[in-house]
């Protein structure tokens, strides 16, 4: 069964999702934009018999605080600073992590903090090279470089409907097997007053993360984290470039690109799960 959580960390209300006997290795799922721990809605289950599961939204997502951007300081280095409190309260200081589009830098930046605490590492679409950047990142950059009105339009676009629909089916090979919930629960979410201000505020902070991939990679070389990369191979946003350059660091990584886009989970859960379980029941052993 999986339990709808919430705590308090530095006065922010900070939603998890929690399965999984307690005593069982930890794994912890950082969900990317515009999504929240939603997308893990059906992993978190199927792994719940082997594993303490925890799944956060982040601030300004799903059902965490979303303060509007000019009373918090919405940056990656802060998303990673509450994403560790919260951890630190429940009391949890080794776990195995899962990282997705922005749950990367998150996560990354988290291992590279206190590399003892990571047993392992999924990616799925978590980018960590600059390999993995496609021509969906243009528009983003040159807002980030040069915000204002000959930037904005074009980023203020991917908060669109169509564009949060896009992000679910463009590299599916069955579009149809990809529940409409998706796009229209993410959308719920942006569409709140004042969000726009809140993902414009991270869309200018991305490019920050950039500045970090060096330690990042360092972490990699250093560690030698056992990595699983389960990843689309038809994902426009980070392409499979970036899923095969971790090998370059990691060498013994275990990589596999699917039939699919950026949200994988939704077309290709059951694949998915029997590689983490497979990756888990060997490296955690």
């Amino acid at each position: 069964m999986t339990h709808h959580r919430h705590a308090e960390i530095d006065g922010r209300h900070v939603f998890y999702r929690e399965a999984g006997h307690p005593d069982a290795p930890n794994l912890v799922l950082l969900h990317g934009f515009p999504t929240s721990s939603h997308m893990f809605r059906e992993l978190i289950p199927a792994l719940a018999d082997r594993y303490h599961v925890i799944a956060p939204d982040h601030i300004g997502f799903g059902h965490s605080a979303a303060p509007a951007a000019d009373e918090f300081d919405y940056t990656f280095d802060r998303l990673t600073d509450i994403t560790l409190a919260l951890l630190d309260q429940l009391g949890i200081h080794r776990h195995a992590l899962y990282i997705q589009d922005y749950g990367a830098p998150i996560g990354l930046k988290m291992a590279s903090r206190h590399p003892d605490r990571v047993t392992a590492i999924i990616t799925q679409s978590g980018n960590a090279y600059t390999e993995g950047f496609t021509p969906f990142w243009e528009p983003l950059f040159a807002y980030a470089t040069d915000p204002g009105p000959d930037t904005e339009p074009a980023v203020r676009a991917l908060l669109t409907a169509d564009a949060t629909r896009w992000q679910y089916t463009h590299g599916v090979k069955d579009p149809s097997r990809i529940s409409p919930a998706t796009w229209t629960h993410d959308q719920h979410l942006l569409d709140r007053p004042g969000n726009a201000e809140v993902q414009l505020a991270l869309f200018r902070d991305y490019r920050n993360n950039l500045h970090a991939y060096p330690a990042f990679q360092q972490y990699f070389r250093d560690s030698q984290v056992p990595l699983l990369v389960v990843w689309g191979r038809h994902d426009e946003i980070f392409g499979p470039d970036g899923a095969l350059a971790f090998r370059r660091d990691l060498p013994d990584a275990e990589i596999h690109l699917l039939d699919t886009g950026h949200f994988a989970l939704e077309d290709s859960l059951d694949t998915i799960t029997g590689y983490i379980r497979g990756f888990l029941g060997r490296v955690l052993s």
